[in-house]
């Protein structure tokens, strides 16, 4: 029988770990299918964008595994069995082969799906904290859905509507520019638990705080949400921010899914994994992206972020192939070298740091760091839409060498 291979989730991680996977095992001797609860890919970090306005442009996961061996099962995972080596799902199933085709490749909606190794790459959603009022009345961009939402609300929004955005990390600090450079009408504030870019170097600061003042965005800083309502928000200090639209994008949670099935996860619910991205306690399954507990090259938690999904999905692919070909695991980087924040489409703020993730006193700023963030976006985007493009001479060389064991890989 051929070993299967399931993953779950098709955002970054997913999707480009399946497709790698794909490049190096051989169809003989592998299955690789990939669970995931819509049919096209999300670029997570342009929802901002397509709730500002813009149209985006989405690639269907099966054009992006098109001639790659990989299956597609369109369902939501409802349950994980690691002892049975089974997953659960629910909803309207639908496979395709490599080209498209709907032939019987196994069950089709709920049912289970057994695997030999599963790749756990279920990434988060919005993290609201418990606080009143968010679900009922806020919005978020952290999933298609709800950056549809957001988009169908602010186009109803008069010239002078406000807008207030909770959080001062990346995505509050990039949804409030591109919402003010978007919809200029519009009254848009942030409200921060401490100072908005504290964490940047003191220049990289200033820059910021230049473009929320050309953009007209107001800033309330130390001023944590304790509740959200109808046409406003409450502080922790009882103040009242009007706001026609509250979007929350106070942090990200992972889905208690993890959890409930017995694997070891954090307080939080991620996994806890090796430096392979390995699970403590379940040497079948792997976990890749935001629901990875996993530690980065200076002892720390990496943060759930794109770059991390690329780190960890490349560890992880890397990890399963030489283990199921008998040879050397490798160890690829796990080290960040840079927070890379867009305000808006025509500047941006490129902030590197050290090896404890502390901001240096360098920083490239404006249209180069604008051009450079938008390249980062399209190459991000092109390398899911083409998964077993060519990968590093070692890799290749690597998939290259003989088979050492009943799993083969191909060159």
């Amino acid at each position: 029988m051929k070993h299967r291979i399931v993953v779950l989730g098709a955002g970054y991680a997913g999707a480009w770990g399946a497709g790698n996977l794909a490049r190096r095992l051989s169809p003989a001797d592998t299955e690789i299918t990939v669970v995931n609860a819509v049919p096209d890919f999300v670029e997570r970090m342009r929802l901002h964008h397509l709730a500002a306005g813009h149209d985006l442009a989405f690639r269907t996961l099966s054009d992006v595994f098109s001639g790659t061996g990989v299956r597609l099962r369109l369902a939501r995972v409802t349950g994980v069995d690691p002892e049975r080596k089974t997953v659960t799902l629910t909803g309207e199933g639908d496979e395709h082969g490599e080209h498209g085709d709907h032939g019987d490749h196994g069950d089709h909606g709920e049912g289970e799906l057994a695997y030999d190794t599963l790749l756990y790459t279920l990434g988060s959603s919005v993290a609201q904290h418990d606080v009143p009022g968010v679900a009922e009345h806020a919005f978020d961009v952290t999933g298609l859905p709800s950056a549809l939402r957001l988009r169908e609300r602010l186009a109803r929004l008069g010239a002078g509507g406000s807008v207030l955005v909770v959080g001062e990390g990346l995505t509050g600090i990039e949804a409030a520019t591109e919402f003010a450079e978007s919809r200029p009408d519009l009254c848009v504030s942030l409200a921060a638990r401490g100072e908005v870019g504290a964490w940047l170097s003191p220049r990289a600061r200033r820059h910021l705080r230049r473009a929320f003042d050309r953009l007209g965005i107001t800033v309330h800083d130390n001023s944590g949400i304790d509740a959200v309502e109808p046409g406003r928000a409450i502080t922790v200090d009882g103040r009242s921010l009007a706001a026609d639209v509250t979007v929350w994008s106070a942090g990200f949670a992972v889905h208690p899914l993890a959890a409930a099935s017995g694997l070891q996860v954090t307080g939080s619910g991620r996994i806890v994994v090796d430096r392979t991205m390995r699970s403590l306690t379940h040497p079948d399954v792997y976990a890749a992206g935001d629901c990875a507990h996993a530690i980065g090259e200076n002892g720390k938690p990496l943060p759930m972020s794109c770059a991390t999904a690329g780190f960890t999905a490349q560890q992880a692919t890397a990890a399963i192939t030489a283990r199921l070909t008998g040879r050397p695991v490798p160890l690829t980087g796990l080290k960040y070298y840079g927070n890379h924040i867009s305000l808006g489409r025509r500047d941006a703020i490129f902030q590197m740091v050290d090896a404890d993730v502390r901001s240096m006193s360098w920083y490239l700023g404006g249209g180069g760091a604008a051009r450079l963030k938008s390249a980062i976006l399209t190459g991000a985007g092109w390398n899911v839409a083409h998964p077993t493009f060519g990968l590093p001479a070692r890799t290749r060389r690597l998939a290259a060498a003989p088979r050492a064991s009943g799993v083969g890989a191909t060159a």
